[in-house]
């Protein structure tokens, strides 16, 4: 059930429990997991972690009790969630939350990992104005058209190759796959999925959403315990610097077997080529 008038009383009154993540958004960087979480949160049944707390790929040492104390307190039927992008490809990660919940459900936003590798530049570029372009970073050698996959732009997209480590800990069943260009075209829709997934009630709606040209993504009518419009921060939606279309084509090449693999695995073809 929710949290009704007396549930809500409850919260304030400091009641209910800190409990370990029964869900976790796992991957990807740059796939539109802060758009996920900011939706998800609308629901009156889901209580999330802000900020990323990398405790299975950082923070592991601190142990499980310190990871708890980071969530939120909820009522009974409430979900607790959080959402570390950098977890799906951390060699460590599934055996780790397989040891804290083996029925842990995992959601991964995935992106056409070409696009994903830009956005990926178009950040660290943010921060690190004088880093090399991204043509240079992406071949080991450009004469040969060899590609530099231990670059961790390119690294992270060769989806297949990570979800393999998944996949000996958790069935494919316990993790949802949600299309990050769904999420922006069709938000509604991509949330229908995952609440189905979490066992929620659908009570997101395209009555939550509306499209805001400018920024060209979807944005909440009333974010989570407000009641003022809310777009995603500054810092989502940057403008990609123009790459060499060559490049871009010889990484479509490079990545399609991969995306080809893991549509296979998935059994959804996310349609990136």
């Amino acid at each position: 059930g929710g949290a009704g008038t007396a549930g809500t009383l409850a919260l304030l009154l400091g009641e209910g429990s800190k409990r370990l993540p029964q869900a976790i958004i796992i991957g990807v960087k740059k796939g539109g997991t802060r758009a996920l979480l900011e939706f998800l949160r609308v629901h009156p049944d889901v209580r999330a972690v802000g900020a990323e707390p990398h405790f299975f790929d950082r923070n592991y040492e601190r142990g499980l009790a310190w990871y708890r104390e980071l969530m939120p307190r909820t009522l009974e039927g409430q979900i607790t969630m959080e959402k570390t992008p950098s977890y799906f490809v951390t060699k460590e990660a599934p055996a780790r939350i397989s040891s804290m919940s083996k029925g842990t459900k995992l959601i991964v936003v995935v992106r056409d990992p070409v696009t994903r590798a830009i956005s990926d530049y178009t950040q660290t570029l943010s921060k690190k104005p004088d880093i090399p372009t991204f043509e240079s970073l992406t071949f080991k050698n450009r004469t040969t058209g060899l590609i530099d996959t231990s670059w961790s732009a390119i690294q992270i997209g060769i989806y297949a190759k990570h979800l393999e480590n998944w996949l000996l800990h958790f069935p494919i069943g316990q993790i949802l796959f949600v299309s990050g260009e769904r999420l922006i075209r069709d938000p509604a829709g991509e949330l229908g999925r995952v609440q189905d997934f979490l066992g929620l009630k659908r009570i997101i709606t395209d009555k939550h959403f509306y499209f805001n040209k400018t920024k060209g993504f979807p944005c909440l009518k009333k974010a989570e315990g407000s009641s003022k419009p809310h777009c995603l921060g500054k810092t989502k939606g940057r403008t990609h610097p123009d790459i060499d279309q060559e490049v871009v084509q010889r990484l479509r090449d490079f990545y399609r077997p991969f995306n080809m693999k893991f549509y296979q695995m998935t059994g959804q073809d996310f349609g990136w080529d």
